[in-house]
């Protein structure tokens, strides 16, 4: 008995996992996620302000379903995320910042040194849209 329920909990999360990749949520087309006042080959002091920019798309907080055209941020700090990684919820660790609430600015605290960054807009479920709403990859230097 115990095998079958954990034979029966792999198809479930293997069918999850397909149906994650069936159901993406759509962009709107032309929709843009953008730094504000933060520019590639910047320098600055930690910790700092960073703002999120969007448009062609409206914020809306994590787990909130059925809200077409919107999305919340991900501030990704010295990671990528591209491939097959798109289809899936963006992890939330150190290197991948999650703003669920809605919230379009953080600050931020990081070593001295370079350090890349980018947003992705995810969807109610942290899943990033199709096409993926992502800006371009920053570097800045941090003093």
């Amino acid at each position: 008995m115990v095998g079958t329920v954990r034979l029966h909990g792999l198809v479930v999360i293997v069918l999850c996992g397909l149906m994650g990749l069936a159901l993406a949520t759509p962009s709107a087309p032309g929709a843009k996620v953008y730094f504000i006042e933060l520019k590639d080959g910047d320098t600055v002091k930690s910790p700092f302000v960073v703002r999120f920019g969007l448009s062609g798309m409206g914020i809306s907080p994590a787990g909130v379903e059925n809200q077409p055209n919107t999305g919340h941020h991900h501030l990704l700090v010295d990671a990528t995320l591209e491939g097959d990684a798109l289809k899936f919820p963006i992890p939330n660790d150190e290197h991948h910042l999650h703003f669920g609430k809605g919230q379009t600015e953080t600050v931020l605290t990081l070593p001295p040194g370079k350090h890349t960054l980018q947003l992705v807009l995810g969807d109610w479920q942290h899943v990033p849209h199709e096409p993926p709403v992502m800006s371009e990859r920053i570097t800045i230097t941090v003093q």
